[in-house]
């Protein structure tokens, strides 16, 4: 049988894709993103049950701390009561950071890792595992990758903010010239749309099955500058859709609130029943309108790097425009002569 012959250029191309997986989404749209957002609904669920019971825990310390230190300040000397309010929020405040965050996050990934498996294969585990199981396993045998990837959030904020600052295409969003004012806050958008890039890195590093956490990102933060236009895009229409959407959201929420006022216009209850809707609007936010908006721009990633060979150029133009960028390249190197070095004896 006669071989078949491959260009040059088709093969230079394969061999500049760093990555190889199917994808079963291929329509990066709202619709696309509530279909697998109302599949995934039981991490949407568990998530607004945490937060909701987090809140409950938030009211309970603010009376213990800021109530027994009015209580402990009047019955025995003022710096006692500022003394156990100031502890009480610094136990709040390590709390948070080590503990409660953490373990949100380490949902997010398990969530994450479910829709990564519906979006490049279509079904969890090959249809014979349940949601919960998967994303519970591959956060188990990624528990490393996703603790470097906790970490790496905050150097993937500022590889985002330093590359969009450099986009000479944004001017052409507006559609009236010398509006610099306009200017500065369609890029403050861009960077509040783009938050939604860490998540949407660990779903590329799932997809491709990386085994280094730091190569990783790096490829997936050249592949977001490759796609800025539609990823940016659509997150635009992420942010419009989140005001849009969290105006009705807090709206439905106030209106039982509002009926307590009219009737018990004075008093506790009143005072209850708006904080009771605050939390309950901001936890409903977090829990069922965060999860789409991250769909939206995961699946606008995965289809437009789909195939798409590795431009290096942009490796060399991140690392001039961001040294955060060359720190994740360097930690892609250690992490690769860690794996490779021998053993000591």
């Amino acid at each position: 049988m006669e071989e078949a012959v491959v260009p040059a250029a088709a093969s230079a191309d394969a061999q500049h894709v760093r990555h190889h997986y199917p994808l079963a989404i291929r329509d990066a749209s709202f619709g696309t993103a509530l279909r697998l957002f109302l599949q995934t609904l039981p991490y949407a669920l568990a998530r607004f049950g945490i937060l909701l019971g987090l809140s409950i825990l938030a009211i309970l310390w603010g009376v213990v701390t800021f109530g027994g230190g009015a209580w402990l300040g009047s019955k025995t000397y003022p710096v006692v009561g500022f003394g156990w309010i100031a502890v009480g929020c610094a136990g709040m405040g390590w709390a948070w950071t080590f503990i409660l965050r953490y373990a949100l996050y380490l949902i997010k990934c398990g969530h994450v890792a479910v829709l990564t498996e519906l979006i490049v294969r279509g079904q969890i585990g090959n249809g014979s595992e349940g949601m919960f199981s998967y994303g519970k396993r591959v956060v188990k045998d990624r528990f490393m990758q996703v603790n470097v990837l906790f970490a790496m959030d905050h150097l993937v904020d500022g590889v985002v903010r330093a590359f969009n600052s450099t986009l000479d295409w944004v001017g052409n969003l507006l559609p009236i010239p010398g509006m610099e004012g306009l200017m500065k806050l369609v890029k403050a958008i861009l960077f509040s749309a783009s938050t939604y890039l860490d998540e949407t890195i660990f779903s590329y590093i799932l997809a491709r099955n990386e085994t280094n956490p730091w190569r990783g990102g790096q490829d997936g933060l050249i592949y977001y500058c490759q796609n800025a236009k539609p990823v940016l895009k659509t997150a635009i229409w992420v942010v419009v859709l989140d005001k849009v959407l969290s105006v009705v959201l807090w709206g439905l929420m106030m209106l039982p609130a509002l009926l307590v006022m009219k009737f018990f216009p004075e008093g506790a209850a009143s005072l209850w029943a708006i904080v009771i809707a605050v939390l309950f609007a901001a936890n409903a936010r977090s829990a069922f309108l965060e999860p789409i908006f991250l769909i939206m721009v995961m699946t606008t990633f995965h289809v437009g790097a789909e195939g798409q060979p590795i431009q290096l150029e942009w490796d060399a133009r991140l690392t001039a425009v961001s040294g955060k960028f060359l720190q994740i390249k360097d930690k892609a190197l250690a992490w690769t002569a860690g794996k490779t070095a021998p053993a000591a004896p």
